[in-house]
């Protein structure tokens, strides 16, 4: 799952945000003063020079000539996807907890106000927001957008809001945790929009869209226009809940209960029968399983399978109701079926229904006008940039599903904002160790405190290698394919514009590289308050 709230346990039980790191044990620790200097010296950098309008994207080049979020950005856009001025907003109202500084407050109402002028009507966000107006976002999808091969949500404008990669869930939460921070009325106009659109995109099943309001626009290669379909990529239904779920939790909204029940019911609902007992990426209205873009063939999924066997415990620790581990046995059985030979624990993103087979995803051609995907049966030269298989682990999946069956009810589901209908506070901090989001510049190695104290540089940023870049926009593709191999890469010829890794990365910002810093230094104070605290 995306979502920084990885589950509903991790809300009740609060957050341990990094108290239990490397940094505890650290031979050498900065002082309090050192590492407040540098947190502050770092988001006033963020804050003053790098935000636009309060709001970010991804990554920057250091004279702010190139800037991405998931694809490369106009000036004028900040991203909404995690990581990015969401998660921001998240990470400063993290800092004012750790310090009582305001500066970071102030930061995070900024943010707010980016997110609160990009919200839509309905409620809901896009991925991203620009400040340029309607006619800079038509014609940054009708240059970069079209011409991301690969990224398909990007190649035509809907004009609503998406449930995709978590954007709208993050900024919500976000928006409700400010508002919770001091009751400030300015943010629960913003924060009913955001309610309001949950429940009304909520299709009556319990199922949610990957985008409302609702169209039926787009033919991709012959495919239908699938946003319209119930989405369980992403964990799109778990994420919606979790949002509801601290609306109750925080707010005491009884009016989120009915779409709280339901939501969790799609699940059941929506399980594949037996013996493929799975659950698919996406579904019609009607509740069969449909394709995506068009390297997501009509199957089942191992992996979003796991993910909901993940969910329905989840359910039952909030409920107690024992209906939510029933589908569990015969979905582990089933992932049981389609495990891919050999040593380690694969098994198949897609699998074909009715056969049970693997289907692998390919594709021909060098850009996003002479080429194509499909799905067949061969194992060679599959896509890099979507994996035709995942690893699982169903061996753990089947132990904490046995453990939770041995756990009686009422003992399962005692610490659940369901059930003592008392209004409860949030976490006082929400970033977690695990950063779930799609920017491929993440995935730096851990530093200890005094490490990120010496390496902030003189501007107040720690310089990054950018692995993630893209081809700048020169024109739309050829019809004809360019030489080479562009089967199994991230980006093809010159003219696509999908964001590839490459060999030779450059120093830059890394917004991702700033927030995970900022969890480091807060979780090395938290840890001192801690040990402190232990010892009178």
């Amino acid at each position: 799952m995306r979502p920084f709230l990885k589950s509903i346990a991790g809300l009740t039980a609060g957050l341990c945000l990094a108290m239990c790191s490397p940094l505890a044990s650290a031979a050498s620790q900065p002082s309090d003063n050192a590492v407040k200097k540098t947190m502050r010296k770092a988001t006033e950098f963020m804050v003053e020079t790098v935000s636009t309008n309060g709001g970010y994207v991804w990554s920057y080049l250091p004279d702010m000539s190139r800037r991405w979020g998931e694809l490369e950005a106009k000036p004028s856009m900040i991203w909404v996807q995690p990581p990015g001025t969401a998660t921001m907003g998240h990470l400063f109202l993290d800092a004012y907890h750790a310090t009582g500084d305001e500066y970071y407050y102030t930061a995070a109402e900024k943010a707010a106000a980016a997110l609160i002028f990009g919200q839509q009507d309905n409620g809901g966000w896009h991925y991203f927001i620009d400040f340029g107006g309607e006619a800079s976002t038509k014609q940054w999808y009708d240059t970069i957008g079209k011409n991301a091969w690969r990224m398909e949500e990007f190649q035509h404008y809907w004009g609503n809001a998406t449930y995709d990669d978590d954007g709208t869930v993050e900024a919500m939460t976000f928006i409700l945790r400010l508002y919770l921070e001091k009751h400030d009325p300015k943010y629960k106009p913003s924060l009913d929009k955001a309610i309001d659109f949950v429940l009304k995109s909520q299709y009556p099943n319990g199922g949610w869209p990957q985008r409302y309001p609702l169209k039926y626009e787009f033919s991709h290669h012959g495919q239908p226009d699938y946003t319209s379909y119930i989405t369980f990529n992403d964990d799109v239904a778990a994420g919606n809940v979790h949002f509801l779920i601290l609306c109750y939790q925080a707010l005491g909204e009884t009016r989120v209960l009915d779409a709280i029940n339901r939501g969790m019911n799609i699940y059941i609902l929506a399980q594949n029968g037996a013996p493929q007992a799975g659950w698919a990426l996406q579904y019609t209205p009607d509740l069969k399983p449909a394709g995506a873009r068009t390297y997501e063939p009509k199957s089942l999924s191992a992996h979003t399978t796991a993910s909901a066997i993940r969910q329905l415990m989840d359910f039952y620790k909030l409920t107690g109701d024992t209906k939510y581990l029933a589908p569990i046995p015969a979905a582990l059985d089933w992932l049981d079926s389609v495990r891919l030979p050999g040593e380690k624990p694969l098994y198949p993103s897609f699998v074909e229904l009715g056969t049970n087979k693997a289907l692998y995803t390919h594709r021909e051609g060098s850009n996003v006008i002479s080429g194509h995907y499909y799905a067949d049966y061969n194992p060679e030269h599959t896509l890099r940039h979507y994996s035709s298989t995942r690893s699982i682990n169903v061996a753990k999946l089947r132990q904490d599903y046995e453990k939770l069956k041995a756990t009686p009810p009422e003992e399962a589901s005692k610490d659940s904002p369901l059930k003592n209908g008392v209004a409860k506070p949030l976490p006082r901090y929400f970033l977690i160790e695990e950063h779930g989001d799609s920017d491929l510049n993440h995935g730096r190695a851990a530093e200890t405190a005094d490490q990120l104290v010496k390496s902030l540089n003189k501007d107040g940023w720690w310089p990054t290698e950018l692995k993630s870049t893209s081809n700048p926009y020169i024109g739309d593709g050829s019809p004809t394919p360019a030489e080479g191999d562009y089967r199994s890469t991230h980006v093809g010829d010159k003219t696509d514009t999908s964001p590839y890794i490459t060999d030779k990365p450059v120093i830059g910002i890394s917004t991702s590289a700033y927030i995970d810093n900022m969890k480091a230094l807060i979780g090395a104070l938290n840890t001192k308050d801690t040990n402190e605290n232990k010892k009178k």
